[in-house]
């Protein structure tokens, strides 16, 4: 999301012959997803020192709050919340089974 609006402002600076703004690269971790089966990850940053392993149930609530967090940066808040809303609806609906 940084990295997005400095390169967005760096191209305004471009086009009206003004300095760029750097950018500074922060590693905050990692996560991976495997479906619903299982999620890891380790989180860098400000919380403690050094890194935190994560994995299970509290991993995979990370990636789906960083996942409809990038959903709303993109889509708004509105878009998003019908996404989720249909994500709901087709969880309650779907066959657990293919019946062919």
């Amino acid at each position: 999301h940084q990295m997005a609006t400095i390169a967005a402002g760096n191209l305004l600076a471009e086009r009206n012959g003004k300095p760029y703004r750097p950018f500074v690269y922060r590693d905050l971790g990692s996560l991976v997803s495997l479906s619903k089966f299982s999620t890891v990850g380790n989180l860098m940053g400000n919380l403690m020192r050094g890194t935190v392993f994560i994995e299970g149930w509290m991993a995979r609530m990370v990636y789906l709050s960083l996942y409809r967090m990038h959903q709303r940066a993109i889509h708004g808040t509105f878009t998003t919340m019908l996404i989720m809303l249909g994500d709901r609806i087709h969880r309650a609906t779907r066959a657990e089974i293919k019946l062919h």
